[in-house]
């Protein structure tokens, strides 16, 4: 049975967004000493590999967001030293976390999202405008949780947004702004779950909003016709399978105001705290939160079966 086995949840890490993942990962550890499994909370620092083999680690329960925990370098370890871990692989990890690779695999499958243009810091030339108008987004092309994330409405505000983004990567993501809607679709072993619409009450989804109870609206299903969220799903699913991604996901979009969606990234580990998304969404599948956790932990056995 799986609640013989070891269930390491490794949570923490040294990312911008270690604080959010120790929430998460105290949420699912919780949520696995309730079921009854036999479960241990690891922070993932550098003597990770000895802390995995002093507690005879036989499943890794990945709560990881951002940095070495979500780019598919824990993956890797983890496929070395031969314990099955949740979520997608090295690969998928490593796509879906850098948005410059994810855009250009979804622009090969045909899937859309917004223009977009890539800038380096070791460019030797200036930082170009691009083509498309105002709003722009600017973000990290190597972070998550909208860390690092500026909206520009005025080109005098452009060289602050990008010196803001460039201190957490160095290469920028330079995207236009859609407007219309914020929809989330939830994916779980390769089936939707369905979507969450967001509002949040500050000028954009930013790691405030998203973090802190209270600043954002959430309304499930999302208040979109059917046939926009029809297509939102089919996009959402679309990334999920372009990327190679397993388990959990959490496809982020946007539905312009003529119903049409973008993709805008793909998150292979999603936030598991009070006010995440997931959660939400799998809630309206009639998953509670331990249930959801349940499948999680059995998707990554079975596929490493």
């Amino acid at each position: 049975m799986l609640t013989d086995k070891r269930v390491g949840v490794l949570m923490g890490g040294t990312s911008a967004e270690r604080e959010i993942s120790l929430k998460s990962g105290a949420a699912i550890y919780s949520a696995l000493k309730g079921l009854g499994y036999n479960a241990v909370d690891i922070d993932a620092g550098p003597d990770v590999c000895i802390a995995l083999s002093r507690e005879k680690i036989e499943i890794a329960f990945l709560a990881l967001h951002g940095g070495h925990g979500e780019n598919g370098s824990v993956q890797g370890m983890l496929e070395v030293l031969g314990i099955p871990y949740t979520g997608s692989g090295v690969l998928a990890s490593a796509l879906a976390m850098d948005k410059e690779a994810s855009k250009k695999v979804f622009v090969y499958h045909n899937i859309p999202v917004p223009p977009f243009i890539i800038l380096n810091r070791q460019s030797s030339s200036p930082s170009p405008f691009p083509s498309f108008n105002l709003p722009w987004v600017v973000k990290p092309a190597t972070e998550g949780s909208s860390v690092g994330v500026s909206i520009v409405r005025d080109k005098a505000k452009f060289e602050e947004a990008l010196e803001k983004a460039f201190s957490y990567s160095s290469r920028v993501i330079l995207e236009k702004y859609i407007g219309g809607k914020e929809v989330h679709i939830g994916i779980l072993n390769d089936r939707v779950l369905g979507g969450v619409e967001v509002r949040p009450s500050l000028e954009f989804y930013n790691y405030k909003a998203k973090y802190t109870p209270g600043l954002t609206e959430y309304i499930l299903p999302p208040e979109i016709n059917k046939g926009a969220y029809e297509k939102a799903k089919e996009a959402a699913f679309s990334a999920h399978v372009a990327l190679g991604c397993k388990g959990a996901t959490r496809m982020d979009l946007r539905i312009d105001t003529e119903d049409n969606p973008y993709v805008l990234e793909v998150n292979t580990i999603p936030g598991m705290t009070e006010t995440s998304l997931l959660p939400k969404i799998a809630s309206l599948a009639g998953f509670d939160f331990p249930s959801l956790i349940e499948e999680i932990i059995r998707g990554a056995v079975n596929e490493g079966q």
